[in-house]
């Protein structure tokens, strides 16, 4: 993993983050600010072989944002496609089917 690498929201991303209330996304912008320098599982992890999600607990709550890595130039970047609430540990597949076509339209538009 590359440390010290930068993050981009994408709208979808955004938008989820900016429904949630004050403290949870305070949370949520600390745990990735840290996983941008520290390599932590808990924080940063890989889900498929393309998609890695951003992983925060709140007041019993698993928020997720699901996102994919951008090295076409420097600094590198982290793409967040998109943010999912969950209450329990494990993520439905569609969510990185989700993700894995934001990622293929990013990179069509940003050729």
């Amino acid at each position: 993993m590359i440390k010290g690498f930068d993050v981009v929201f994408l709208v979808d991303a955004e938008e989820f983050l900016n429904k949630l209330d004050d403290r949870a996304k305070r949370k949520i912008i600390g745990n990735i600010f840290k996983s941008r320098y520290m390599m932590n599982a808990d924080l940063f992890k890989k889900l498929h072989h393309d998609i890695w999600e951003f992983r925060t607990i709140h007041l019993r709550r698993h928020f997720r944002f699901l996102a994919f890595w951008d090295k076409r130039q420097h600094p590198v970047k982290v793409v967040v496609t998109h943010g999912v609430l969950k209450k329990s540990d494990k993520l439905p597949h569609h969510e990185i089917e989700k993700a894995l076509n934001i990622k293929s339209q990013y990179l069509k538009e940003e050729r």
